[in-house]
């Protein structure tokens, strides 16, 4: 059998995976599948490809009979994380329909026996956190990562999410934010200078100042599309040249729209970071943007080796970085107040109105008739991601359906989420049956119609929604948030601000019920905003490109000339 297993790390070494997995289904008897045999088997399934519902099909039962093989063993580890991770994947797949409650629930009763004999390991503890995530138990994320800090155990992947996860609840001050943040300078690897390419700083006689943008999103009709578009749609190309470099292995339609905006693309989705680095540092990059932060799959320790004279954070985290070498941040005076400016590592760049800029959409706005006067009743909607619903803002709106007679409230996330748990909150505060979920739409305009059938958006908090509050002032309709303490957290404020609506802005939970209910109840002040949103939205600084773009590329020359 030891030669046996020798002959299958060979061809999984030279990835012969069809060969391997020939060998394990016809030349080994079903008892003489040991836990290693089977977890190689369910690995080479998988990377055989492609990684669709019929291979993660096919490999999860082998990595739950190695598992149960050897639970009682340290050894069971990988198979334990490959059968979470792979469940996890399955559960994302978009037809995918089955019954997960209670398969997730399996694979946290597997690792609840796992940590009670070995402890927390952090590989387990990321991947059990993709189930909390899928079950939308936000307490248990948090649960999870504050272990791992306890224990020191933290990794850049793990103190990242840690920082992440937080956003969504009211836990942390931005102070906590600050001091976390500072722990990703520590993680993130320091690569020798040596084998770096040196950086070109200003050469006052170039004619374009050269720009680079960083992102793994210009795809899949992803939210930072439309506010990139913006300024990419509006540059002087005789001042600026601008590269994009791309994170995804895969690109789309979206991403080739792109492409055709600017004046070079690189995919450095496969570039490891000492070779990503010089090639970009070799491009004599004058100003790089990071449009990611620590979401998506970011590549802070290329910021933090520093690939151009300035880097720039911008759209994808609204937070700062911690990097020292983060040398500003885009916000604007809505989010940041420059008695804090001291709590993020950045220095501010405050744009005259508002930090981003939407694109709009490639239809014709159409006035909507108030969805009330036809259904009789008031329906509030939020389509934001359901990880931002925190228990506050479930209790919230709970509160606020009590108070509206026959009121519904539309909820639909863009990532895909079990909703067991948010509807177990409902039903316990009485509200079920007002409460009614949506999956993801197919397409984005589908997906706009659906505001149609909402009389009042309602934000989440402490994190707010950006994309669908830009997409619900769009289609005309209000948008009720709550003031914040942080960049994250006054996005909604911003947005309405901009917009002259102050009004739509609660200073605290006792506020946004207050606002909602009387919203609900007054017919006339609801159609009057509704009203006013319509005909004043688009040409405000919420989708005026022109002017945004004229803001935005003064504030990079200004930038880059006091270099």
């Amino acid at each position: 059998m030891n030669d046996k297993i020798f002959e299958l790390q060979e061809l999984f070494k030279n990835r012969e995976f069809s060969k391997l997995i020939f060998i394990i289904e016809n030349s080994i008897n079903d008892e003489d599948k040991t836990p290693s045999i089977l977890n190689i088997l369910g690995v080479a399934t998988i990377l055989r490809g492609p990684k669709n519902r019929e291979t993660l099909e096919s490999a999860i039962p082998n990595f739950k009979k190695s598992y149960l093989k050897s639970s009682q063993s340290i050894s069971g580890l990988d198979s334990l994380i490959n059968l979470i991770n792979s469940t996890c994947d399955l559960f994302d797949l978009k037809n995918s329909k089955d019954d997960f409650f209670n398969k997730f629930n399996e694979l946290i009763n597997f690792c609840n026996n796992f940590e009670a004999l070995f402890g927390h390991n952090e590989k387990l503890v990321l991947a059990i956190v993709r189930v909390y995530k899928r079950l939308n138990n936000l307490d248990k994320v948090l649960f999870y990562y504050d272990q791992l800090e306890k224990n020191n155990t933290l990794s850049l992947l793990s103190i990242s999410s840690l920082i992440y996860n937080n956003s969504f609840t009211n836990k942390w001050s931005q102070e906590d934010f600050f001091s976390h943040s500072k722990l990703l300078e520590k993680y993130t690897p320091t690569y020798p200078e040596e084998k770096l390419s040196s950086i070109s700083f200003k050469n006052k006689n170039k004619n374009k100042i050269k720009i680079g943008f960083l992102t793994t999103d210009l795809r899949g009709q992803h939210s930072i599309i439309y506010f990139l578009k913006s300024i990419l749609n509006n540059y002087d190309k005789d001042k600026f040249e601008i590269i994009l470099f791309l994170n995804h292995f895969e690109d789309d339609q979206d991403t080739q729209s792109f492409i055709k905006l600017v004046d070079g693309d690189i995919n450095i989705s496969r570039t490891a970071d000492i070779a990503a680095i010089n090639i970009i540092r070799d491009m004599n990059i004058d100003i790089m943007f990071d449009l990611m932060g620590i979401t998506s799959k970011p590549r802070i320790a290329l910021f933090k080796n520093r690939l151009a004279p300035i880097q720039i954070a911008w759209l994808g985290y609204c937070n700062t970085t911690g990097l020292n070498n983060m040398d500003y941040i885009i916000s604007d005076p809505n989010l940041v107040f420059k008695e804090e400016t001291n709590l993020y590592t950045e220095k501010l760049i405050f744009l005259e109105n508002i930090w981003n800029c939407h694109s709009g959409f490639n239809m014709e706005r159409q006035k909507n008739l108030l969805p009330s006067d036809q259904k009789k009743f008031i329906t509030f909607g939020s389509f934001n991601n359901f990880q931002k619903i925190n228990d506050n803002v479930a209790k919230v709106w709970s509160k606020i359906l009590k108070n509206i007679k026959n009121s519904k409230l539309i909820l639909k996330s863009s990532l895909k989420k079990d909703h067991t748990r948010l509807k177990e909150f409902f039903k316990k505060d009485g509200v079920l049956d007002s409460v009614i979920f949506y999956d993801k739409r197919d397409t984005n305009l589908e997906h706009l119609n659906l505001y149609k059938e909402i009389d009042i958006a309602l934000d989440t908090f402490p994190y707010n929604g950006v994309t669908t509050s830009f997409e619900a002032i769009w289609m005309g309709v209000p948008v009720l948030t709550m003031k914040g303490y942080n960049f994250n957290s006054r996005c909604g404020e911003s947005i309405n601000k901009n917009l002259n609506l102050n009004y739509l802005i609660a200073e605290d939970n006792k506020d946004y019920i207050s606002k909602a209910i009387e919203l609900a109840t007054n017919k006339e002040k609801l159609i009057e905003i509704r009203d006013f949103i319509f005909e004043n939205a688009i040409n405000s600084s919420l989708f005026d490109q022109v002017k945004f773009s004229k803001n935005f590329y003064n504030s990079l020359e200004n930038v880059f000339n006091k270099m």
